[in-house]
């Protein structure tokens, strides 16, 4: 049997040296790489006062109202005109003032609470779904006068919603469908930046090959649509579906001229009921009650941000990055 001899002496001392050499370049590429991290071409990271400071004023003039709301909820009625605005004063009453306006007026707050989730549910995501299915055949598939379309849809982002408040009560008070649920949905379910914005994702997120790979595979249309071109567009979904629950969710001056009965009000417009009680003759000021409900309205537009944000953030970028 032949044995293996190691080297010993002078040659011991090379080998270890070598060995050890060989183990250092990771390391030393590591720290390498940091530093370069930090010197981009060899000068050091430049910060800025001017827009430091520029940025904690944007903070600041961000989270102020969330703050005033927050500390207002604590107070009183009385507290909340007589001490400072922006900070906490006399007692704690903020479980008191939420459970004041979730019960006040047989609970109408609940009501309203409940005919925005509605106004969500089915007007933002019928938006959400009729925007993705007309963006992606809009990206897809060629057919005579694309360029119209593509000129009216431009044309109607470009239209504000309030400039059609009014021909649409005239329209609804026409087929007799106002002064209820229908004359917030059916509006709500027209997003054109929505379909603009589905529209130019799907061109660079969904590609063609794959789609011809699945018809030469015998797939239909809508299967395609539904377990390859919807999960590809998943971002772009989740974008659209927070911009149309956003402006659904904040909608105002549509409920505000299409519904007189409070039993279908939106938060907004019942919270504006409420502040409106302390002017006239018979005033009832509730302002703590208004600034609470305020407060418990903005949570669930929180929540789904911060729940969805690393969706919304990809599907804005995803749609101007080319492969």
């Amino acid at each position: 049997m032949s044995t293996i001899q190691h080297p010993t002496g002078p040659a011991a001392a090379t080998v270890t040296e070598a060995t050890t050499t060989q183990r250092e370049p990771r390391t030393r590429s590591t720290r390498a790489s940091r530093k370069a991290e930090q010197h981009v071409d060899g000068r050091k990271p430049k910060r800025s006062g001017l827009l430091t400071a520029v940025m904690v004023v944007f903070v600041v003039y961000s989270f102020a109202p969330l703050f005033y709301l927050l500390v207002n909820s604590t107070k009183t009625q009385a507290s909340l005109l007589s001490t400072f605005g922006l900070w906490f004063g006399g007692d704690f009453h903020l479980w008191q003032n939420i459970v004041d306006t979730l019960t006040y007026n047989d609970g109408i707050f609940v009501q309203w609470l409940g005919n925005t989730l509605l106004y969500v549910v089915v007007g933002a995501g019928g938006a959400t779904l009729l925007a993705t299915v007309a963006g992606y055949g809009m990206a897809k598939f060629q057919f005579p006068g694309r360029r119209a379309v593509f000129a009216v849809v431009l044309g109607a982002i470009a239209v504000p919603g309030t400039a059609l408040a009014v021909p649409t009560f005239l329209l609804f008070s026409q087929v007799g469908l106002t002064n209820t649920p229908w004359a917030i949905i059916l509006p709500s379910l027209i997003s054109p930046f929505g379909m603009y914005l589905i529209w130019t994702y799907a061109v660079e997120a969904i590609p063609t090959e794959l789609i011809e790979a699945a018809r030469m595979d015998g797939a239909g249309e809508f299967r395609i649509f539904f377990t390859i071109a919807l999960k590809l567009l998943a971002p772009g979904v989740v974008t659209v579906l927070l911009f149309a629950v956003v402006a659904t969710w904040n909608n105002y001056f549509l409920p505000l001229i299409m519904l007189s009965d409070p039993k279908w009000y939106p938060l907004t417009v019942g919270l504006n009921q409420w502040n409106a009680q302390a002017t006239g003759s018979g005033a009832q000021p509730i302002y703590n009650l208004v600034v609470t409900g305020s407060l418990l309205t903005i949570i669930p537009i929180v929540v789904a941000f911060l729940f969805l944000q690393r969706f919304w953030q990809s599907g804005l970028a995803a749609g101007s990055v080319k492969a």
